[in-house]
């Protein structure tokens, strides 16, 4: 049976900015990865080089025979200093749509993919009161310098992450040095509070939420006033989450607290990212196994090819929008699990798109192997290494299978 997808459906990877480009100085995440003590495992640095060979990464891209490619623009290096955006920067970014066009791909730009800019967590990031403003001017500028040439709009990823996290079972000490890194970073920067988009304390998550929320509104105003025709939306970091036995109120409550608020924010958008990398189950008392006995709650553990599909479906139930996969991976050492995880799970989203639901797109995470935030450069989720020293990208076997179903569209 050939499982063909629908005409237009995007094929592509997934970036961000601060995991590849490197020496991103001006941002708030460098900052708190300087800082002692930091809950940074070790510094971005070079990361993979990515500001400079940017044309390498999206050459590529369409070398794998993807149709479209998701990349972040940096607020830091747009706007390093409050007030003062950087021409070189705002140029740096319109070449790599141009390289897009030029590959014939669509140009999926995230516009703050977890990174601000210094001066913004110095201010107290999305505690701000002037923050939504702030990030919308800051959206303004990119439209009005290249907004003609992106394809697709992401204002925000994954702002419910801080409160996913919470459900999972992280170390004590995490928790310790998360605060203890912003109370560093605060008194490094000889302000009251220094906050970062994903290092959230628990008492700030509900202020922060409330920014980012308008936030996004904000900058989907200002993406709106220039371009009222280019999709907006943002991405959610969603699980599929499985009740076992007959009492949904564990996993019920989960998703009130971890996707409800920004569900019912999609619904005035143009689509719904999701970012789907578990599928996760609950009895009436909390976590479990899918057989019902004690499980793992280390991050990634419940990695599961049937998560895809039925995330998707459980987003536009949710929102009545139609849905773009931004990211979806698997973080292995064994090539040879991505290599049969992605059809595997493309075969569910196949599924998910027969039975009725709108899927535009699917963004592998990603397309190669970066700096993952507080875990370093330990994970990897790419399609092709990177060498540590050189920085040559090396594909994987997973490349090759995943630039098959690209080109056949299909599997």
């Amino acid at each position: 049976m050939t499982r063909t997808f629908p005409t237009g459906f995007l094929w592509g990877t997934a970036s961000a900015g601060h995991q590849i480009e490197g020496d991103n100085v001006d941002s708030d995440t460098w900052f708190a990865e300087q800082v002692q003590p930091s809950v940074f495992k070790e510094r971005s640095g070079k990361a993979c080089d990515g500001y400079r060979l940017w044309r390498e990464d999206v050459d590529l891209a369409a070398g794998m025979g993807l149709s479209a490619y998701r990349f972040s623009v940096e607020w830091a290096r747009v706007e390093p200093r409050e007030g003062e955006f950087s021409a070189a920067a705002l140029a740096h970014y319109e070449a790599i749509l141009d390289r897009c066009a030029e590959h014939g791909m669509a140009a999926v730009v995230t516009l703050n993919h977890m990174t601000s800019p210094h001066w913004f967590a110095a201010r107290g990031g999305w505690l701000d009161p002037a923050a939504p403003d702030l990030f919308a001017r800051y959206c303004d500028r990119l439209m009005a310098a290249f907004g003609d040439k992106i394809t697709i709009a992401v204002t925000l990823n994954e702002p419910n992450l801080p409160r996913l996290l919470t459900w999972l079972d992280l170390p004590d000490f995490v928790r310790d040095l998360e605060r203890a890194t912003l109370e560093a970073a605060a008194k490094a920067a000889g302000v009251p509070r220094y906050r970062l988009t994903n290092v959230i304390l628990p008492e700030d998550m509900d202020a922060m939420g409330d920014g980012m929320s308008a936030g996004h509104r904000a900058a989907r105003a200002a993406i709106k006033a220039r371009r009222p025709d280019l999709p907006v939306g943002f991405s959610l970091a969603l699980v599929d989450d499985r009740v076992v036995g007959d009492d949904p109120s564990v996993r019920d409550r989960k998703r009130a607290e971890v996707y409800d608020r920004w569900l019912e924010l999609a619904r005035d958008d143009d689509y719904i990212g999701i970012q789907n990398y578990e599928r996760l189950y609950y009895d009436a008392k909390g976590p479990v196994g899918e057989d019902g006995g004690p499980v793992d709650g280390a991050l990634f553990a419940g990695v599961d090819p049937r998560s895809l599909g039925e995330a998707v479906r459980y987003a536009h139930e949710a929102t009545g929008v139609p849905v773009i996969v931004t990211e979806h991976g698997i973080s292995t050492e064994d090539d040879a699990r991505r290599a049969d995880f992605v059809p595997q799970s493309l075969a569910g989203l196949w599924d998910a798109i027969a039975d009725g639901v709108p899927v535009h797109g699917y963004f592998h995470w990603t397309l190669m192997d970066n700096f993952e935030w507080i875990f370093g450069y330990g994970p990897k989720l790419g399609l092709h290494a990177v060498n540590r020293e050189t920085f040559e990208r090396l594909p994987k076997p997973s490349a090759g299978v995943y630039a098959s179903i690209a080109r056949a569209h299909g599997l």
